[in-house]
């Protein structure tokens, strides 16, 4: 008697023949399906897009100076004793426009803090500190 040998290849004829199926299965079925259509509820007025901020920008030799992102960019230097009233006219028209400060690396901390205490009396309402992102460490 002979011995039989085991087959050790996959047949995948079947598999291939239930693939074939169901493709044309989903080339038929899929005209058929109606898309769906969805009714967006609508707002009387549109949340408007935050405010460009105001800088108060403090140089290395303490000196001071304003800067309008909303209307120009530029610089205005302005003194400790007029900031208070400069910034009271410039958030008349829009009182949660927020403010940064940013301040020279190299200027003491508490001439920041000086600054911040400034403007929390003249009551502005969201004060903030601009940074510049910096290198990682181990990158």
């Amino acid at each position: 008697m002979r011995q039989r040998r085991l087959m050790n290849q996959i047949n995948v004829v079947p598999y291939i023949d239930v693939m074939l199926v169901l493709l044309i299965i989903f080339m038929v079925t899929a005209p058929m399906i109606q898309t769906g259509s969805i009714n967006l509820p609508s707002v009387g007025k549109s949340s408007q897009p935050p405010a460009a901020p105001l800088e108060v920008v403090v140089h290395a030799d303490n000196s001071l100076a304003l800067r309008n992102r909303a209307k120009d960019s530029n610089e205005q230097p302005v003194s400790r004793s007029d900031l208070a009233d400069r910034l009271k006219e410039a958030l008349t028209k829009n009182p949660q426009q927020p403010v940064l400060i940013a301040a020279d690396k190299n200027i003491k901390y508490e001439v920041v803090l000086d600054v911040m205490d400034e403007l929390q009396r003249s009551q502005v309402a969201k004060i903030g500190l601009l940074v510049q992102p910096g290198k990682q460490a181990g990158k």
